[in-house]
């Protein structure tokens, strides 16, 4: 989730070489408090700095790279296409491209499929993968990359939202922190004028 965090940083980035845009001071600020704030409120354990390790960081941060460089693309390039149709070709893409493991693995279900379990995935789909990339792109068409990869610094408050309604985990006050804090970067990088 952390390394995570730092798509909207690559983002702004991107789009100041690619898209011209201008990386304020008050973006950046934004952008910094938003990623102190994901650091608050995930708390990554200490971890010993193997070579696995630092390639999984490197693996990590490549994604966000990579996460910030397509919405960049998307920005530039798909003017006029409707973000159903790049939503649509992303999922069906990305479908086509496990199917290979499919081969090399086997089908990985070592459970018995109960209609709970079902409804469950085509809930997690619809919602978290089809309707999410709907508003993303949309997101990306109307406000440009970096104002929608804030989004990312979001999902730990969610996180821990759902951990507290479903697992019944407590709330920390450096989480509390955190969740403050984001809301203040992403506050500051959309340009959203507290009331």
């Amino acid at each position: 989730m952390i390394l995570n965090a730092s798509s909207p940083i690559f983002g702004a980035l991107c789009s100041a070489i690619w898209l011209e845009e201008n990386l304020t001071p008050r973006k950046s600020l934004g952008l910094v408090v938003g990623t102190i704030g994901v650091g608050f409120v995930a708390r990554a354990p200490e971890a010993e700095l193997t070579t696995a390790f630092i390639l999984s960081i490197t693996a990590c941060l490549t994604a966000a790279l990579c996460y910030a460089l397509a919405g960049v693309y998307i920005k530039r390039r798909c003017i006029g296409v409707k973000s159903k149709a790049i939503a649509g070709a992303s999922q069906l893409l990305g479908g086509i491209a496990l199917l290979p493991l499919i081969v090399v693995n086997g089908l990985p279900i070592p459970i018995a499929l109960t209609p709970t379990i079902v409804m469950n995935v085509i809930g997690l789909s619809l919602l978290c993968s089809a309707v999410a990339y709907l508003l993303y792109y949309r997101l990306i068409a109307d406000i440009g990359p970096t104002r929608a990869l804030t989004v990312t610094f979001l999902m730990p408050a969610f996180g821990m939202l759902w951990a507290v309604l479903f697992a019944g985990e407590t709330v920390t006050d450096s989480m509390l922190v955190g969740t403050i804090l984001i809301i203040s970067g992403t506050t500051l990088v959309l340009g959203l004028k507290w009331r």
